[in-house]
């Protein structure tokens, strides 16, 4: 579809203009890594948030309002959808203020962060649930999948963006050769595991504390198919600064573990579990950092996103010295790491 002429705000302001909104409020929202954008706006006899699109859209085949709709009739609680204008490329929705959850981590006690932490795992487990519904609704999520193609290409992503875009850095051959068999390993490994329906990008950013305290899930339009250990690496390791505890890890794991048990989903080995999840941490991380890189080199946004490339390679670091495996790789991120 062509894109739009106007600018987004334009395009906006006239969609209101048609509405029944209530009010002249439009305010911009900062958008993270995204082409969309967002406005808080006035909306009947409140406040909404508007998602505004760079295309026109068919809402029947919109892969936010088809995700939207899965989750809704499974009872994640994801934005309520207030209107929709394909034409436009616009979506009103449900406005949850302004607390994600990692900023109720700056201000809150240790132990409400931990049980704010225990509910998001609840909320992993339950979209795990939702994957059968999702592929007898026959859901956008059901037909995408971290398959081998879609795991290589990632790693792809980083190689092309961290040596490449960032450093300006050209692997040897026989170097280049051993860190992609490596890699190609860890992508065959993770595609052959059994898969459950995943948020895709569930982390602290993407959940938002709304006005009653309840945990609300966003940004879920990439939702797909994937390993059982996929959402809980990125909530627990995404954009972290440290280390984290073994101990630690092995407790959220072993929760999320409980939490599927008593949503009478299928028992799962806890050695197994924990092997997928470092090899999913490693796999997950070198993903992010491949994404750190391009919006500090490519999007001029190292600001925000540059320092987080050194902590998360301390933490594949650590996954794979763990499983004792991938050398190449080892070797490769330690004389990047030494020569920090």
């Amino acid at each position: 579809m062509k894109a739009f002429e106007v600018s987004p705000s334009e395009r906006l302001l006239r969609f209101l203009e048609g509405q029944d909104a209530g009010g002249k409020l439009v305010v911009p929202l900062t958008p993270d890594a995204s082409t969309r954008n967002y406005f808080r706006i006035s909306w009947k006899r409140d406040k909404a948030v508007a998602a505004v699109y760079p295309e026109p859209f068919d809402p029947d085949v919109h892969p936010y309002l088809d995700v939207s709709r899965l989750f809704l009739d499974n009872r994640i609680p994801v934005p309520e959808i207030d209107y929709v204008d394909g034409e436009q490329g616009i979506i009103v929705q449900e406005d949850l203020g302004d607390r994600p959850l990692f900023r109720v981590y700056d201000e809150a006690p240790p132990d409400e962060c931990e049980e704010y932490k225990e509910r998001a795992i609840n909320l992993i487990a339950q979209i795990q649930k939702t994957t059968a519904s999702a592929y007898e609704q026959q859901s956008i999520a059901s037909r995408l999948a971290f398959d081998e193609a879609k795991l290589s290409w990632e790693f792809d992503f980083f190689l092309e963006h961290y040596f490449g875009s960032l450093r300006h850095e050209t692997l040897s051959h026989g170097q280049a050769a051993e860190v992609k068999a490596e890699l190609n390993d860890i992508s065959a490994e993770l595609a052959a595991r059994p898969r459950v329906l995943c948020h895709r990008d569930f982390h602290a950013a993407n959940l938002m504390v709304d006005a009653n305290d309840r945990l609300r899930v966003v940004d879920h339009q990439d939702a797909r198919m994937g390993p059982v250990t996929y959402d809980l690496v990125s909530f627990l390791l995404d954009r972290r600064a440290e280390l984290p505890s073994l101990a630690e890890l092995r407790a959220y794991r072993l929760l999320l573990l409980e939490e599927r048990r008593l949503l009478g989903l299928d028992a799962l080995d806890p050695d197994e579990f924990a092997q997928e999840f470092r090899l999913m941490t490693i796999q997950r991380g070198l993903k992010a950092i491949g994404t750190f890189s391009y919006q500090t080199s490519v999007c001029d946004r190292g600001t925000t996103y540059e320092r987080f490339i050194q902590p998360a390679f301390c933490i594949v670091l650590q996954a794979a010295d763990w499983l004792d495996r991938f050398p190449a790789l080892r070797r490769t991120i330690r004389e990047r790491l030494d020569a920090n």
